[in-house]
Parts: structure tokens; C-alpha cells; sequence
């Protein structure tokens, strides 16, 4: 089996299984436009470009990301940031939250959960942060999450956290696959910028 016809395959068992195109394109690190074609294999449409990043081997064992954790911190102040004076670690549901909690813990700074307009339900799509975690009002916030794929959810997050009365002081990631330098005037760091060879 191709890794194509693998990535379909778990992309219609996710499917199968209940999951909406948003919690696949989650799940698999993909784009929406990526899942879509994945699920349907509309005749005559292109494949789309993108990358997957498969990082369950890190991802699954807390040692290692509490590695990838310390590495994140590491990264950004070899930017040359003097760290973010930050209150509050943001992470963004669902694969964000595990690594927003131990940079939080690093940082000995509050957690808050961020879920994004994609996983809510009705017409009206809106994004929240999590009752049962830490506020945001008045806060300096720094954003974690594991992909960038295109940056939609960053720009939301940010633009939550401003019309909530936090300042959102810099973006964490482990992989960026637009190699975004900021976002909506937050400078993002990365451990690693994924891009695509035509």
C-alpha cells in the first residue's frame, strides 16, 4: 500500500469512525482542503499539496514531549526573545493542550484551553477558551499548539484573546508548514519550518 492509499485509508477510518472533516484534518496534522480530497477523491481534482507530519512517536510518550516542551523554550530564546512575560499558556484543543501544559509548567504560568470555531457546533461557528482552566482577561498569553498547517487558527486564537482583553505575546509551535514569522503581528517560533519542493 502507497503512503497515499495508507493516508486515505485512515483518513476514511477517522470517517468511519464519527470524526468530521475538522477532527480528521486535526488528527492527521492536514489541511481541510488535504482531507476533503482524501475522503471524496473527486475525479479530475489534483491531489493537494501538503505534508504529513507524523510525530505519535514523540507525541504518545510524556517524557518526550516534556522534551519537546523544554526544546520549544530553548528555541525561542535562541531567537534571541528574552521569553515572553507571560501569566498564562494557551493551548489550542486538541493536540496543543498536552504541550501547553508543560511549557506551563516550566514556566510556572497558568493554563488555558482554547477550542477552536471549527469544533463548535450550530450555524454559528465561535471559538472559546475552556471555563475549567485558567481566564484570560488582562492576561499576557503565549499561544502553544504542534502544526501550523495554515495559520487560520492561529489568527483566530489571537484575535479571541485581543477582543477578550488578553495580550497575546508570542506563538509556540513545533512544526510550521507555512513558515510564518508572525501572526496578525505575534512573532511565532518553531522548532522546525516544513516546506514543500515543487
Amino acid at each position: 500500500m502507497s503512503s497515499l492509499e495508507e493516508l486515505i485509508h485512515r483518513a476514511k477510518a477517522l470517517h468511519d469512525d464519527g470524526h468530521g472533516p475538522s477532527q480528521i484534518a486535526d488528527e492527521l496534522n492536514l489541511s481541510m482542503e488535504t482531507v476533503t480530497w482524501l475522503l471524496t477523491q473527486e475525479k479530475g481534482r489534483e491531489v493537494p499539496r501538503d505534508i504529513l507530519i507524523d510525530w505519535s512517536e514523540v507525541s504518545s510518550r510524556a517524557g518526550l514531549l516534556e522534551d519537546m516542551a523544554v526544546l520549544l523554550a530553548d528555541r525561542a530564546l535562541a531567537d534571541g526573545e528574552e521569553g515572553p512575560d507571560i501569566s498564562v499558556v494557551v493551548g489550542i484543543a486538541l493536540s496543543g493542550i498536552p504541550l501547553a501544559t508543560l511549557v506551563a509548567l516550566q514556566a510556572d504560568a497558568r493554563l488555558a484551553v482554547y477550542h477552536p470555531a471549527r469544533a463548535s457546533q450550530g450555524e454559528k461557528k465561535v471559538g472559546s477558551v475552556s471555563g475549567n482552566f485558567s481566564g484570560i482577561t488582562g492576561e499576557r498569553c503565549l499561544i502553544v499548539d504542534d502544526v501550523i498547517t495554515s495559520g487560520k487558527t492561529l489568527r483566530e486564537v489571537v484575535g479571541y484573546l485581543r477582543s477578550h482583553g488578553a495580550t497575546p505575546a508570542a506563538i509556540w509551535v513545533i512544526f510550521d508548514k507555512r513558515g510564518l514569522r508572525e501572526v496578525e503581528g505575534v512573532p511565532v517560533s518553531s522548532l522546525f519550518r516544513v516546506s514543500r519542493l515543487d
